[in-house]
């Protein structure tokens, strides 16, 4: 569970990220595919190379959805429920790869923030989106 101290950390974080989520959300799929290329599978049909227009339209679908979650994180499991289960039952992704997506979202916000990501944001940060891959990969037990 996160304290209202790291609550506070998520919020302001995304609030200096919010204005550049597409750039900040292809940045961070881009780093998934690349790392982990088996989950490019699911966008075989789609260009994913650097910044294309698909990478950057998803990428800021998928921060905007990371921030809804971060503004609603009382309520995450009701909040991501439409999302859980358009994931599971409609796209199918493996949910091992919410956690892919997790750690490249980490790293791509420590290259960001540099020193503004400290220990304690790593942390709060860290919690809140293994919290958010487990919302999301509810729907699949």
């Amino acid at each position: 569970m996160l304290s209202q101290a790291e609550i506070g950390i998520i919020i302001r974080m995304w609030e200096s990220i919010a204005p550049r989520a597409e750039e900040f959300g292809a940045e961070a799929l881009f780093r998934m595919f690349t790392t982990f290329p088996h989950t490019k599978t699911y966008f075989a049909h789609k260009d994913i190379s650097e910044n294309s227009p698909f990478l950057r339209s998803h990428g800021k679908n998928v921060i905007d959805a990371v921030g809804l979650g971060a503004k609603h994180f009382n309520t995450l499991t009701t909040t991501m429920a439409q999302l859980s289960a358009f994931h599971a039952y409609i796209l199918m992704i493996d949910p091992y790869n919410f956690k892919l997506l997790s750690h490249c979202i980490l790293v791509t916000l420590s290259s960001w923030k540099g020193d503004e990501f400290s220990p304690e944001a790593h942390a709060a940060w860290d919690k809140y989106l293994s919290a958010l891959s487990a919302v999301l990969a509810e729907k699949y037990r």
